[in-house]
């Protein structure tokens, strides 16, 4: 058992269930999973985790939070560390933007550990680095405070699910998150690029794009879908945080899990 401290995290599902690991997207927790869960835990064993600074996680975990060294890789090393502690040699991934952007990390650099990968509404590359430099500054500088207007015109297609409870739910975990961990985050986005190593991917992929996503719009699905080979795009309608149509994701990712079990990556029923 790992000595290190871990990300904030939560285990639900059969014991001795195939692993599924769930990472969340910028300025969320790992309750941004909490609406597929109950049909994703009958059959995995899954993982949900907070990023540093958000959620239950410390900021403190960064191994260089000063600004402009963390990496996706920094962040991708963390979970490999949470799989690790419970001696998950293999597991299957799924992400939303920057969580998926850590499992297409994982997939890429980490061949042997990913059984399977869905990356929901993410990129291979996040845009210039400047915007994210200003956006960490601006963290840096006033907290998280600023970016509550805007992010509900991000996130979500329908502005109005931003008063649901549950969308209000996801704008508090913003509003509480620790200025350090969340601009590091903006950090590593900013230094992303992992279009020139699409091509390795080899783990069974499925790409999810938001028809009314404007963070990541659907190019970057397309993009993502182009570079990893075999992979399948599926698009729902939904805007940046695909939760949004909670029943649209479980049922592509259910459906992508199911045949990718098939096909052997670490076979297990799914209910129909």
């Amino acid at each position: 058992m790992s000595a290190s401290p871990l990300l904030h995290h939560h285990l639900v599902g059969p014991a001795d269930a195939p692993p599924l690991v769930l990472g969340p997207s910028l300025g969320t927790s790992k309750a941004v999973w909490e609406p597929p869960l109950p049909s994703l835990s009958r059959r995995f064993r899954v993982l949900r985790f907070d990023l540093p600074g958000h959620g239950g996680s410390s900021a403190d975990i960064l191994p260089a939070p000063e600004p402009g060294r963390t990496t996706v890789g920094d962040l991708a090393s963390l979970v490999l560390d949470l799989a690790n502690q419970y001696g998950w040699s293999r597991f299957h991934y799924a992400g939303i933007s920057l969580g998926g952007a850590i499992g297409a990390h994982l997939a890429a650099h980490h061949p042997d550990r990913v059984a399977s990968l869905a990356l929901v509404c993410s990129s291979a590359h996040f845009g210039a680095a400047q915007p994210w430099h200003e956006r960490a500054g601006l963290v840096r500088l006033q907290g998280t405070a600023p970016l509550l207007e805007t992010s509900p015109g991000r996130w979500f297609a329908d502005r109005s699910f931003a008063d649901s409870p549950f969308g209000r739910r996801l704008l508090g975990t913003l509003a509480a998150s620790d200025p350090v961990g969340y601009a590091a985050c903006c950090d590593a986005l900013a230094a992303y690029d992992l279009r020139p190593d699409l091509a390795t991917i080899s783990a069974p992929t499925l790409v999810v794009g938001g028809a009314l996503d404007t963070a990541t719009p659907l190019k970057h699905a397309r993009e993502l879908a182009e570079g990893i080979a075999d992979s399948v795009l599926k698009t729902i309608p939904c805007g940046h945080l695909a939760v949004e149509t909670p029943r649209a994701l479980q049922d592509v990712l259910v459906d992508h899990l199911r045949t990718a079990c098939a096909e052997g990556a670490m076979r297990v029923p799914l209910p129909d």
